[in-house]
């Protein structure tokens, strides 16, 4: 008897050592693919702001009158301030009814998100998030 527990306790104790060699195989891995979740659901909704302040300022900009001033001050009203203070922003107003309004808003990926992939060689540095609308002025 004293046998046949003596080889159950040795496999437990393999198991046990199997299964932590898994873990230690697998936790980088789930790390690394949620870091990217989080970090692509950052750059996504901050896209979607972009996309909505890029939207709004063409729209003002296709009003008569308005100024490349003010534009700029809607795109700066609809980001974010940390967004905000690296936008580059575009805008070519049209001269009289019916020419094209562009607005375009520029902002660094690396001001956008927090760049957690650089250690697998990702990095956010020195891409941009881009937004374009074009609209026809009134």
């Amino acid at each position: 008897m004293n046998r046949i527990r003596a080889r159950t306790k040795t496999g437990e104790s393999a198991k046990r050592g199997f299964l932590s060699f898994e873990l230690v195989l697998t936790l980088p891995i789930l790390g690394i693919v949620l870091l990217g979740l989080f970090e692509f659901a950052v750059l996504f909704f901050a896209r979607g702001t972009l996309v909505e302040a890029s939207r709004v300022a063409a729209r003002k900009a296709s009003l008569p009158g308005v100024t490349v001033r003010d534009v700029k001050a809607e795109v700066r009203r609809v980001v974010s301030p940390r967004l905000a203070r690296t936008a580059r922003i575009d805008v070519d107003l049209g001269e009289q009814a019916g020419d094209v309004v562009r607005v375009a808003v520029n902002v660094p990926m690396n001001q956008a998100a927090p760049d957690l992939l650089w250690p697998i060689g990702f990095r956010l540095r020195g891409r941009s998030l881009h937004s374009e609308t074009r609209m026809i002025k009134e």
